[in-house]
């Protein structure tokens, strides 16, 4: 395929057009572990495309992946939009699921955005908190053109409190780590109601990005998605 190299600027609006948005971009490294293209070329621009706050749920909501009764209808629906926009960008569709192996998108995320962890482990935004999500990655064989932006504050320095810490009623969130059957079991109890309808406790409880908080029906749907696969394993 011929034409004009993409730009990031195209990139980002035909992504939002889809209901993604552009989530930093960077020119892979050897230790990055970026594939190579379909024809053998190097790999020089990766672009990360996710959403921010609820950006993507309107779209996916109307998805015919949403309503079809289908397993794993989010990861359907992002296979079929970040695969389209690698075929519209001649590039290579790349995402966080489909593994073992998986491709190391919270390295990718991190080198694209400047982004660090949360106490939590979860990548945390200065802007969005920990609401916001990697869907999909564009791979691509041109050097695009990338802002040169210094890295954003890390907002959980300034946050003596961490009341991201002691918000689970099952203490499966710490430093030490993330119990995920302690953090199944609740959901799947009558005392997680709360939870399971409304999100995570501990990631509400971080003053960062409050008002970007999913609504019920994204965080219902991503806490139900999390029981469904922990029943699965």
């Amino acid at each position: 395929m011929t034409g004009p190299a993409p730009t990031l600027s195209a990139i980002a609006a035909a992504a939002e057009g889809a209901g993604l948005r552009l989530r930093g971009a960077l020119a892979p490294a050897p230790e990055d572990q970026v594939p190579p293209q379909p024809d053998g070329r190097a790999s020089r621009t990766l672009v990360l495309l996710g959403n921010l706050g609820g950006s993507l749920w309107p779209d996916f909501a109307a998805a015919p992946e949403f309503a079809d009764g289908g397993p794993d209808p989010m990861n359907r629906w992002s296979a079929r939009v970040v695969g389209s926009l690698a075929e519209r960008f001649r590039g290579l569709a790349l995402f966080p699921f489909g593994g073992p192996p998986y491709h190391p998108f919270l390295r990718w995320a991190q080198k694209a955005e400047g982004l660090r962890p949360s106490p939590l482990g979860m990548l945390i935004h200065p802007v969005y908190g920990l609401w916001h999500a990697y869907r999909g990655a564009l791979a691509l064989g041109e050097a695009l053109a990338l802002p040169d932006e210094p890295p954003p504050a890390h907002p959980c320095e300034a946050c003596v409190e961490k009341p991201c810490l002691s918000a689970c009623p099952v203490d499966a969130l710490s430093e030490s780590g993330y119990d995920v059957p302690a953090c199944a079991d609740h959901l799947r109890s009558a005392a997680g109601a709360d939870c399971l309808t409304g999100g995570c406790l501990a990631r509400r409880a971080c003053p960062v990005g409050r008002e970007h908080v999913y609504a019920p029906p994204q965080a219902a749907f991503h806490m139900r998605a999390f029981v469904t696969a922990q029943n699965a394993s």
